[in-house]
């Protein structure tokens, strides 16, 4: 009998319930304090719901923590940059890697592209569309039962007792204060810093140039000529989204005289280097950090195919710009080849770190350490962007500068800051199946340290029978005889 792609959907969110329960998948609960349903503090705030947050959502759930609050900033269904500033037509990584699913076979996203397309069509597909990339994660968040408040940023952190005091805005201008005990900053590529945008591009209006992780409306570029500053996989991605959306012609300017080859994450898949990083000696970290980020990323052969297809496609190598100004309402850009004109400028000049670019983390700059502060390296290997990492604990905390600013550990980086410290384990699909069960352990373990006492008197006052031995009716009896 032929079935509907939905009622395929239903089945295997049936058939994911039933894995889940039969290996214990999901934590019967911890002993209780009386205070659980407490509405003013929550265990654990994860701030982010796209894929790192989702996933972690679901592995604490997994271990049995209650009181866990997920936010987002965009609207529902929009989390992550997916559907939203992401311009590649398909993600990089392949296919089969694990994703959110936590080892349960019917929730991986095979499982649900076959429900939707059969078999046959997961093995015809290279790499998933990120279009069907954010369909499945909402799927994901809806048979695993995550709660998710949307339309809801996070504007600042501050110490509280027991905890850190949040302050939630919302779309609408309104706020509150929540506490929480833990906080995750599941925020991607961008949640420890911002975009890099050169100088030269700052002093030009703002209505002239757009960074690659700003959305951008589908006909903006049409019948434009644009210039693109950046050789690497972002620019590609604005390359082919603005020529096939109308763009006139695209010129792509890149100091760089060749093009990278070599996908770094490729390498580093594998148990010991992803599982293992933060075991490692800081010098042996600096150096490894060192030489991944020596590795650029390439565009997908797919991108780089379609932008060479365009005859208004331009490459210029080796060819930085040296100077931007504005002339006669069109961009020049001076160049080692001479002037150059365009419309608009598009910037694939990637992200830096530095919390005070983002508010919410502005206020920590003073009390978190960083690279430079816990580390000094051998003559020569000097890096001064690894050295603004924050220089993060093994449960991905943040370590305090000095001793009155202990209550910085209570904030987790599950993002791109969290490289220098933990490897790439906490922004992309590659990693996230080391870094998730090794944030959910470390949360874990403070929650349960922190109420150590607590359970240690619960534990003496823990009377729950198991054993009925029907003693009254022994004694009884034994009476009855002797008399």
């Amino acid at each position: 009998m032929k079935t509907t792609p939905d009622e395929r959907l239903r089945e295997l969110e049936r058939r994911a319930h039933d894995e889940m329960a039969r290996i214990e998948a999901l934590c019967a609960g911890w002993p209780t304090l009386g205070d659980e349903d407490r509405d003013d503090l929550h265990s654990v705030v994860i701030c982010g719901a796209g894929l790192s947050g989702l996933s972690i959502a679901f592995a604490l759930k997994r271990r049995g923590i209650r009181s866990v609050h997920v936010i987002d900033q965009s609207e529902e269904g929009r989390e992550g940059p997916w559907i939203t500033c992401a311009r590649m037509q398909t993600l990089r990584s392949p296919k089969y890697l694990s994703g959110p699913d936590l080892g349960i076979p019917s929730l991986t996203l095979r499982s649900w592209y076959e429900a939707l397309n059969g078999a046959d069509a997961w093995e015809a597909l290279d790499k998933i569309g990120r279009e069907d990339w954010m369909a499945y994660l909402i799927w994901f968040r809806r048979t695993v039962g995550i709660d998710v408040e949307n339309d809801t940023t996070l504007s600042s952190i501050n110490q509280a007792e027991g905890g850190l005091a949040l302050t939630l805005s919302k779309g609408d201008g309104t706020s509150r204060t929540v506490t929480c005990r833990q906080l995750v900053m599941a925020t991607g590529i961008d949640g420890c810093g911002g975009p890099r945008i050169p100088a030269m591009v700052k002093a030009l209006p703002k209505s002239t140039w757009t960074h690659s992780n700003e959305p951008i409306p589908i006909d903006f570029l049409k019948g434009r000529d644009v210039a693109i500053l950046g050789g690497g996989t972002s620019s590609f991605d604005w390359a082919v989204a603005a020529l096939e959306t109308g763009a006139r012609e695209v010129t792509m300017f890149a100091r760089s005289t060749d093009m990278p080859r070599t996908e770094v994450l490729a390498w580093t898949n594998f148990p010991g280097f992803l599982g293992h990083f933060a075991d490692l000696p800081d010098l042996e970290r600096w150096r490894f950090a060192h030489l991944y980020f020596n590795f650029k990323v390439p565009p997908t052969q797919e991108q780089y195919d379609r932008a060479r297809r365009h005859s208004g496609f331009t490459m210029q190598l080796g060819c930085g710009v040296r100077e931007l100004s504005m002339d006669g309402g069109r961009i020049r850009l001076a160049t080692a080849n001479g002037s150059h004109y365009a419309d608009h400028l598009l910037l694939g000049t990637g992200y830096e770190i530095n919390l005070a670019l983002r508010p919410e983390l502005a206020g920590l700059v003073d009390a978190a350490a960083f690279w430079k502060d816990r580390f000094e390296p051998p003559q020569g290997e000097e890096n001064a962007m690894l050295a603004d990492y924050p220089y993060l604990g093994p449960g991905f905390e943040l370590t305090p500068r000095d001793a009155e600013a202990g209550w910085v550990s209570r904030i987790h980086m599950f993002n791109a800051g969290a490289l220098a410290s933990l490897g790439p384990i906490s922004n992309g699909v590659t990693g996230l199946k080391y870094g998730v069960p090794r944030i959910v352990s470390a949360l874990v373990k403070a929650l349960f340290i922190e109420d150590s006492n607590r359970y240690l008197e619960a534990l003496a006052a823990y009377d729950e029978p198991h054993f009925d031995p029907g003693i009254d009716e022994v004694v009884t009896t034994s009476r009855e005889v002797l008399a």
